[in-house]
């Protein structure tokens, strides 16, 4: 979701997830799965729109752009490639064999006919100088003028096309016969015409001319500033994006947990109405937006966090389709996995937590599970939509199987997050973890004793010093009157002077009058205010 799952929800469902050992296990257990389902359709499912994730991912590359026309869902990603592609204008077959790369091949095959030493590089026969010959363009010319990649490179036609690697002499029939066809296509039509040994001697000829052919494209375009300032807007776009995705994540979670707990509220009061429902409603909405601006560091990590992800999903998309094309599911998934990659990195290196050793390892696998189960649902969901689902009507088939992702992906995390904070074996191994010596177990104790001072100096920095004073005078004028008492009946007479000074009442004096009368009421309680 593919990717804290996207929504980063991954970080957020694993933090607090301990039920007490005297609650109904399933109940905490059914309540939390009841939470991540709501994140995940907030975030991953509900926010996707975002994103909007695009066969092929989000720049143009040779592999792709190659199969606009045989796939459907395949378009140009950046307009101007297109428009470069249907202005290259028509195949001229003049203009390609008038190039003076054909024209040197050309005289050195003539030159090598006069000393009888032309080989036909197709089938390995001498060609003697008194036979005809032609100079064949092993990818042919035609082919190479109407290549998508080859005009998304940049790379004029005419010099590749003429190039010594893809320029071999044969006989008239072979190149007169293959025309504009490639190699295998020729073969299998005309490949009886020719030995094994043959055969498998054109086939690597045009393996290595096309080899050569896609080296050249390839560096060119993948070099050029074109495929660099493409690759990098796409990657800042889908970065920003997701950043947003991952903020409002937060604050419509938020918005939805300030409206039930509302909900709750107006439930207990059994007044329920229209109006009480809208007032609960606005309550709430107000309520969660408070909840967000009070979290604003939390809302620009998020975004921060997101942006990363979304980055780095970006050039990893943009890689893969170098060489695969990446359905829109794949691109997803790619998102929310380096989505769970930069929750689990944060974790690992940074400690925002400042956990143990063993606690941050389990918070690490935690996030990963959690990234993991939103893959799942991400999968299941599409799916869902591959068997037909999807085209229910008015909107209903996408409900359905984003419903179904986000259940998936809710189960299986909630289910995960139970069974790490829950199992006495992972408790076990997170327990001899933390009891590891390590410098971070000391800097984590020093942490918190300044934590304590500073708390404890805020409290000092409260106190009214004059009012410090005048009580402790107070208490030690009474301490010195107590030590210099001479008899118990002196002693009780100071304490109760000191106790009415101090302004504390003495519990008898409202209802009994003397303290004798008080203990003589058996039904008298002693309580001190």
């Amino acid at each position: 979701m593919g990717d804290v799952a996207c929504c980063n929800f991954v970080r957020d469902v694993s933090v607090g997830f301990e039920p007490f050992d005297d609650e109904p296990v399933l109940d905490s257990l059914f309540e939390q799965y009841g939470r991540v389902i709501v994140q995940s359709m907030i975030t991953s499912f509900g926010l996707d729109f975002l994103i909007a994730d695009r066969h092929g991912g989000d720049v143009d590359t040779i592999y792709n752009v190659r199969k606009i026309g045989s796939d459907e869902k395949m378009t140009y990603k950046n307009m101007s490639n297109q428009a470069a592609y249907d202005n290259r204008g028509e195949y001229d077959s003049h203009s390609y064999h008038s190039h003076f790369g054909y024209k040197e091949k050309n005289a050195e095959v003539s030159s090598a006919k006069k000393d009888g030493k032309l080989i036909d590089e197709y089938t390995g026969e001498r060609i003697q100088g008194n036979e005809k010959s032609d100079l064949d363009h092993i990818i042919s010319a035609k082919e190479i003028h109407e290549d998508r990649g080859r005009v998304l490179s940049g790379v004029r036609g005419e010099d590749l096309a003429n190039s010594s690697e893809n320029l071999s002499p044969t006989n008239p029939r072979t190149n007169r016969t293959k025309k504009a066809s490639s190699m295998k296509e020729f073969l299998e039509k005309y490949g009886d015409e020719y030995t094994d040994e043959q055969k498998k001697a054109m086939l690597a000829k045009d393996s290595y001319a096309r080899k050569s052919y896609e080296a050249k494209i390839n560096r060119a375009y993948y070099t050029s500033k074109q495929f660099r300032n493409d690759t990098l807007k796409a990657a800042g776009q889908v970065g920003a994006r997701m950043g947003l995705r991952q903020a409002l994540g937060l604050v419509f979670t938020e918005l939805w947990f300030a409206v039930q707990d509302e909900f709750e509220h107006l439930k207990a009061s059994n007044s329920f109405n229209l109006e009480n429902f809208l007032q609960a409603v606005g309550n709430g909405v107000k309520a969660g937006l408070s909840n967000a601006k009070v979290k604003y560091k939390e809302l620009f990590s998020k975004f921060l966090e997101g942006s990363i992800a979304g980055v780095l999903s970006s050039l990893m998309t943009t890689l893969c389709n170098i060489f695969f094309t990446t359905a829109r599911n794949v691109v997803r998934v790619i998102r929310q996995s380096w989505a769970s990659i930069t929750e689990a990195a944060k974790i690992l290196f940074v400690n925002p937590d400042n956990y143990l050793l063993g606690e941050r390892l389990r918070a690490v696998v935690k996030v990963l599970a959690t990234g993991a189960s939103v893959v799942a649902g991400t999968l299941v969901a599409e799916a869902l939509g591959n068997v037909g689902l999807k085209a229910l009507p008015a909107g209903l088939g996408e409900i359905v199987t984003s419903f179904c992702g986000a259940f998936v992906s809710g189960i299986l995390s909630c289910t995960f997050l139970y069974y790490l904070d829950r199992s006495e074996t992972i408790n076990k191994l997170v327990r001899w973890l933390d009891n590891l010596p390590s410098v971070e177990k000391d800097l984590l104790y020093y942490k918190r004793q300044v934590e304590i001072f500073e708390r404890y100096a805020a409290q000092l920095m409260e106190i009214d010093l004059e009012q410090f004073k005048r009580e402790t005078a107070a208490f030690n004028e009474l301490a010195g009157q107590l030590t210099a008492a001479t008899s118990s009946q002196q002693l009780n007479q100071l304490l109760l002077q000191g106790m009415r000074k101090a302004g504390i009442t003495m519990p008898w004096e409202k209802t009994h009058g003397s303290f004798d009368g008080f203990m003589q009421d058996t039904s008298a309680v002693l309580r001190f205010s």
